[in-house]
C-alpha cells in the first residue's frame, strides 16, 4: 500500500524531475501523515535536491523532522535510523548521530548480523567530522565518538577490537 502511495513521486524522480517529486511528496506527507515510507522518502529526497542544487531548497530541519516522524512510525525499520543518522552526520550535528548508529548497531547485533558496510562508512564520516571540530583529535568532547569510529572500522573489516589489536601488535 505504502509503496503506491508513493507511485507518481517515484515516477518524477526516474524522469528526473526530483524538485517535482520533492513537492508531490510533500503534499503526500500532509495526507499521509501515518505511513513512515512517505516521510522517509520525502526525506531522502529532500537531502538528494539540497545536494544536487548545492543549497537549501528544503530546510535542513525539516528533513530532520521527516526523517524522525518515519523512525517514530515505523521504529524496528533499521534502513529510516541509518539514514537519518547518516543526515545527522552531514549536518554535523555528531551527538545525535552517534546516538542513531549505535541504536543502529544495537539493533543489527540483536538480529546477529556483523557490522556493516553502514557502520563502517559512518566511522569514516564520523572521523571526518570529528577533523573539522578538533584537527588534533585530542579534545576530550571527541575522544568517545572517536573510540566508537574505531570499533566500526575495525568490525567492518571483520575484526573484533582483540583480533585486531593482536594482529596490530603481531611484528612478524
Amino acid at each position: 500500500m505504502s509503496e503506491e502511495i508513493i507511485k507518481s513521486a517515484i515516477e518524477l524522480f526516474r524522469d528526473g524531475d526530483l524538485e517535482g517529486a520533492v513537492k508531490e511528496l510533500e503534499e503526500k506527507t500532509k495526507s499521509n501523515s501515518d505511513v513512515a515510507m512517505v516521510h522517509h522518502t520525502y526525506a531522502e529526497f529532500a537531502n538528494m535536491l539540497n545536494t544536487e542544487q548545492q543549497d537549501d531548497i528544503v530546510p535542513g530541519g525539516k528533513i530532520m523532522m521527516s526523517y524522525k516522524k518515519a523512525m517514530q512510525l515505523d521504529e524496528e525499520n533499521v534502513e529510516y535510523i541509518a539514514d537519518f543518522a547518516s543526515f545527522a552526520l552531514e549536518c554535523r550535528r555528531v551527538p545525535v548521530a552517534v546516538k542513531e548508529f549505535q541504536r543502529y548497531a544495537k539493533k543489527l547485533e540483536i538480529e546477529d548480523i556483523p557490522i556493516d558496510d553502514v557502520l563502517y562508512q559512518a566511522s569514516r564520516n564520523l572521523v571526518d567530522a570529528i577533523e573539522v571540530m578538533d584537527p588534533s583529535r585530542k579534545a576530550p568532547t571527541v575522544q568517545p565518538w572517536l573510540k566508537q569510529a574505531l570499533q566500526w572500522a575495525v568490525g567492518g573489516l571483520g575484526f573484533t577490537e582483540q583480533e585486531a589489536i593482536e594482529v596490530l601488535q603481531n611484528q612478524d
